[in-house]
């Protein structure tokens, strides 16, 4: 479909969208772990199950551990083949460079990606706002191959905070030089875009790419009044 954006003016409400990476500008996460399993054998419950039982030990939400950097990717996934091999999985065929070896063989999400730059070109700042993890960075970025067109990358690992706290949407408005009330974020959690609101930005929950480009250009449509007087 055709993308035209509303251009940024004086008297738009909206300055500013941030997109998440995992499930927005990546492919599906149905397709990621389609892909893993594909790979390694092993199948997304128990991949997931593992992830969940590593983080459960440290009391923290499933994938902190290497989103917050708490953990290296290596020793997170020792932890996670040790988990798997006392169930009797096979993790012969899965590196330690976990990164790597998930994110090889995918593309970005050309829409969203083809709606980001089209929003630059119309004149709002965007940026990428991910729960990421430091040793994926060389893979995800080159992936999207975005670095040389949005206006910030905020990366949970970097910051030490992660989506849904509010900390993070704070930050990330801060850093682009936005006001809360001027920003939207694309993003395919409920959680994430709820914390998102509960700090004044407009969120996007995302569904599909024609759902969420057709959401976009009507919130871009918005403008404030000028109550200004001579």
């Amino acid at each position: 479909m055709e993308i035209i954006i509303p251009k940024h003016g004086k008297h738009s409400r909206y300055s500013t969208i941030f997109f998440d990476f995992g499930g927005v500008l990546s492919p599906p996460l149905e397709v990621l772990f389609q892909s893993y399993e594909e790979k390694t054998g092993i199948k997304k419950e128990e991949l997931a199950n593992a992830m969940y039982s590593v983080a459960k030990e440290m009391e923290i939400p499933t994938l902190a551990p290497i989103e917050l950097a708490l953990l290296t990717e290596e020793e997170w996934m020792i932890r996670i083949h040790s988990w798997l091999n006392k169930r009797k999985i096979d993790t012969s065929k899965s590196d330690l460079d976990f990164g790597r070896q998930w994110f090889s063989g995918h593309e970005v999400n050309g829409s969203m990606k083809e709606l980001l730059l089209k929003l630059k070109a119309s004149g709002y700042r965007v940026g990428i706002l991910t729960n990421n993890v430091r040793e994926w960075e060389p893979y995800w970025r080159s992936m999207v191959c975005l670095d040389d067109h949005v206006d910030a990358i905020i990366d949970s690992y970097a910051v030490g905070v992660r989506k849904p706290d509010p900390g993070i949407f704070h930050l990330a408005a801060e850093k682009i030089s936005s006001d809360p009330n001027q920003c939207i974020l694309i993003d395919d959690l409920m959680e994430n875009c709820l914390s998102a609101e509960s700090c004044g930005w407009s969120p996007v929950q995302f569904s599909s790419n024609k759902q969420v480009i057709q959401d976009i250009i009507g919130l871009l449509r918005q403008e404030v009044k000028d109550d200004s007087h001579d």
